[in-house]
This record gives structure tokens, sequence and C-alpha cells, in this order.
């Protein structure tokens, strides 16, 4: 029985797996799970003794890979960028709890956090108790305000 398209199925998907690992996965695993179906494609062939069988698993096998579970595995290895609390809070408004001044740290009420605060520059006057801020920039857990 001539078996050497399962064969060439299993080393090319050896081949392919190797090549992702070898990139760093820099396509996503598609190469990597190409490279699973073309070898469990070969293997199938390999058991039913049969080149047709084998090349027949191997294309279904990468069709639905491609089709139906590509985009899922996708989505779920995208990272999202999500604002940590820190870069979340520059350009909101709060209310100054304690007084603020040149060269003088305060607090400043963002939503229900206090925060120290500081003004943003040195030229800037003082805000009062009461008054409303913009964060314009935070360094460390100290809020740059205007």
């Amino acid at each position: 029985m001539g078996t050497w398209v399962s064969w060439i199925l299993i080393i090319g998907g050896v081949v392919c797996v190797i090549a992702e690992l070898a990139l760093g996965a820099i396509t996503g695993f598609d190469l990597a799970l190409i490279g699973g179906s073309l070898s469990l494609g070969g293997a199938i062939g390999l058991i039913a003794h049969s080149d047709k069988i084998g090349l027949l698993a191997a294309a279904v096998l990468a069709l639905l890979y491609v089709a139906l579970f590509r985009r899922w595995l996708k989505a779920k290895l995208t990272v999202k960028d999500h604002a940590s609390n820190a870069d979340a809070v520059v350009g909101k408004t709060g209310v100054v709890t304690k007084r603020i001044a040149p060269r003088e740290a305060g607090m400043v009420k963002l939503g229900d956090e206090v925060w120290r605060a500081e003004l943003a520059s040195v030229e800037d006057s003082a805000r009062e108790a009461g008054a409303v801020v913009a964060v314009q920039s935070v360094e460390g857990v100290t809020l740059k305000v205007r």
C-alpha cells in the first residue's frame, strides 16, 4: 500500500508546528493548528491505509479550524488594553477636600476615592476646599491638577 502522502502530511504538519514555535507564535498559532490538522489527517490516512482518506481528513480538519474555530481563538488570545486606575483618572474632575497650594499638597475626592494632589504648575493659584479641579496627570500616587 502506498502511504507516502500520509507521511508527507505528518512530516509537513510537524514542520509547521516547529516553525510556529521557532517564530514565537507570531502567526497567532494558525501555523501550529493547521500543522496539527495536517498531521492528524496523515495519521488518519495511515490508520485507514488510504492516502485519499488522509488528504480528505487533513483538508476537513484545516477547513473546520479556519471556518469555525479561528475567530473564537483569536478573540480569546487578543489582549485588551484597559486603562489602569491611575491612567483612568487623567482628564476627570474632582473636588478639593484639603487646600492645595503651590509646593503644598492637598487632597482631592475623585468619585469614591480620595487622592493626594498637587498643582500641576507652581504658578497656579491655590485651590480651596470645595473647588473643582481637573486631573492633568498622575505621578505615583499624586494627582497633578489644574
